[in-house]
């Protein structure tokens, strides 16, 4: 076994981050304040928003939005059940129910057919996901949801930089949710935003963040005079930090770089994995370009090794990959949640894998990766 392992990610940290975090210290306001304003603003800017509201993580950014469209108890959402298990969740969180739609095999995405085959007359909403980067077909399902009176939330966790039709991921949305976690491209360590261009939402969403309050605690301390603030409704405590915002700007400032070089690598991945028989590589769909947050491979039913037997195959020659994305309707969380068959999921799920891809691999660690899977292939 290879003791130089590579990973399938690591982020892109350095000493610009670690300034900028140890000036946020060093400032006094740590909590939520003018860092994190600082970086709405440039989200916003950067996705063609009006406004961003930072929280938690993207699971609050999407309970939050889920919140804001008033979804409760009795009401249905169309969800892929291929996504992280927080999409779901959020559903649940605000007591609707999740109903799960298959997706494209090309792009594991959400389609206006697979949303109009589970579509019910209890359907109150569709959330779909930008999946791994790869951008969904999002203006003709904004095109659907219009016709059809439902309002449109996108789960845009891995999107950040990504296109469709030729803008950014997250301009013209109704609301859309993003993630800051370590394994996407732009990280505060955890976090959130939510975007929209609506005036009234953003201003709802702040309240909501912070226990329901009418004035920040930014505002209140700002101020040269007593603010006695009002708690307008029942919120909670989703607030992102001054120091997660300050290494988030940065991050930010990195953003084209990171892409431009994902895309080099994938573009790479594609052409070396090209004469593998049995491999299905992730590609740009016709419709937009992928940030490639994540690059899998699809195995065709003639590859020789099975995706579990691959992966143990890989982490002995010193190679981290992951299972592809999950199916949440599969999850123990979810078992005896009934739906319709979904078979593409189904085998996107079991049959895929996540190859190592990250801003400073280097083509020698690409071509290991590549190797490993051309042994396997020639069994």
């Amino acid at each position: 076994m290879s003791t130089d392992r590579i990973p399938v990610m690591i982020p892109w940290l350095g000493e610009e981050e670690a300034r900028a975090a140890s000036e946020a210290v060093l400032s006094g306001w740590v909590a939520q304040g003018p860092r994190v304003a600082a970086f709405e603003r440039a989200f916003a800017e950067r996705v063609g928003a009006e406004h961003a509201v930072a929280v938690s993580s993207c699971t609050t950014a999407l309970h939050l939005s889920l919140v804001a469209l008033g979804l409760g108890p009795g009401d249905q959402v169309v969800v892929p059940s291929l996504s992280f298990i927080a999409t779901a969740n959020a559903v649940r969180h605000v007591g609707a129910e999740p109903v799960f739609a298959d997706v494209d095999p090309a792009t594991g995405n959400l389609t206006t057919d697979t949303v109009d085959a589970v579509r019910t007359p209890r359907t109150r909403a569709v959330l779909a996901v930008h999946q791994g980067g790869v951008p969904a077909d999002v203006h003709a399902l904004r095109a659907a949801c219009a016709d059809w009176q439902i309002p449109l939330v996108e789960d845009a966790a891995c999107a950040i930089g990504s296109t469709a039709g030729g803008k950014p991921v997250g301009q013209g949305a109704l609301v859309a949710a993003w993630s800051f976690h370590p394994r996407k491209i732009v990280t505060t360590g955890e976090g959130g935003m939510i975007t929209t261009d609506d005036a009234g939402w953003a201003a709802r969403l702040r309240r909501l963040r912070e226990h329901g309050m009418n004035a920040s605690a930014a505002e209140r301390h700002a101020s040269d005079k007593p603010v006695l603030e009002s708690y307008l409704e029942v919120g909670y405590n989703y607030r992102m930090t001054d120091i997660q915002a300050a290494v988030g700007l940065v991050q930010l400032g990195k953003l084209d770089a990171m892409i431009n070089r994902r895309r080099e690598l994938a573009a790479r991945y594609e052409a070396l994995l090209r004469d593998i028989p049995g491999l299905t590589p992730v590609r740009d769909p016709e419709h937009g370009e992928s940030n490639f947050q994540s690059y899998w491979v699809l195995l065709e039913p003639d590859f020789p090794v099975g995706r579990d037997d691959l992966l143990a195959a890989l982490a002995a020659a010193g190679v981290s990959a992951r299972r592809g994305i999950m199916a949440a309707h599969l999850e123990p969380a979810y078992a005896g949640h009934h739906g319709a068959p979904l078979p593409v999921t189904e085998r996107i799920s079991r049959d895929s894998l996540i190859l190592p891809l990250f801003h400073t691999m280097t083509e020698v660690q690409q071509d290991r990766v590549v190797a490993a899977l051309r042994a396997q292939a020639a069994r």
